[in-house]
């Protein structure tokens, strides 16, 4: 293997994964463009030490069966503990999916590179940027927020909200509840995860629903995939 054809198919590994590690690292994801870079070069370095214990053992022992895929196996379960590094799990959300998956994917696209199919790299280059750019664009979403608020008396707060969500026409998916004993006044708190329509904006939900008294605290809760 020349140093040339080294040198381009990690060239071909930075210019990938940095586009997809730019991607994330715009929209504030957890693994930004370094941490894609480095993951999509350490996958095509392994691959490329791989093709060259292949082409080596050919040149001088042709006699020995090489298996030319025996170190390629752990950058896959390898790269899935890097992944689950990305994600963050609590009560209300699961967050990083998507980064966790494009860092498996960068590492697969590495894998392509480093072995030389090229075209496997492209093809698989070119579907990843459709699945984090293009389909967002194409299929829309419902918007979804959670909306925490904090209230005192549970009846008539709860029916206001049922009957303010009902007249926006804003859908609730699921709602998180406790209550919490201050100074011997009940504070209730529920968290709704909501998706809102189109003609409605959650800063004049927000401003609506604090102008009620019973309401004593309202924060949007973020949501990051």
């Amino acid at each position: 293997m020349s140093i040339a054809d080294m040198m381009l198919r990690l060239g071909l590994a930075l210019l990938f994964s940095g586009v997809i590690g730019y991607d994330r690292q715009r929209k504030s994801r957890p693994a930004g463009l370094r941490t894609h870079l480095l993951v999509c070069v350490g996958a095509t370095t392994i691959a490329l030490i791989q093709s060259a214990v292949f082409y080596e053992k050919i040149q001088l022992h042709p006699q020995i069966e090489v298996d030319q895929v025996r170190l390629l196996a752990p950058i896959v379960s390898g790269i899935g503990f890097l992944g689950a590094g990305t994600i963050v799990i609590t009560k209300q959300r699961v967050a990083g999916l998507t980064t966790a998956a494009s860092l498996w994917t960068v590492a697969g696209i590495g894998i392509a590179l480093g072995m030389g199919y090229y075209a496997i790299a492209v093809l698989s280059f070119l579907a990843v940027l459709f699945s984090l750019a293009v389909i967002t664009r194409i299929v829309k979403p419902p918007v979804v927020k959670r909306l925490e608020i904090h209230f005192v008396h549970r009846v008539e707060t709860k029916e206001f909200l049922t009957q303010f969500f009902e007249h926006y026409h804003i859908e609730l998916d699921n709602v998180v509840f406790d209550v919490e004993n201050v100074k011997g006044r009940k504070i209730y708190r529920n968290i709704f995860t909501l998706h809102l329509p189109e003609d409605v904006s959650m800063v004049d939900v927000i401003e609506k629903l604090s102008t009620r008294p019973n309401i004593l605290k309202i924060r949007l809760v973020s949501v990051v995939e």
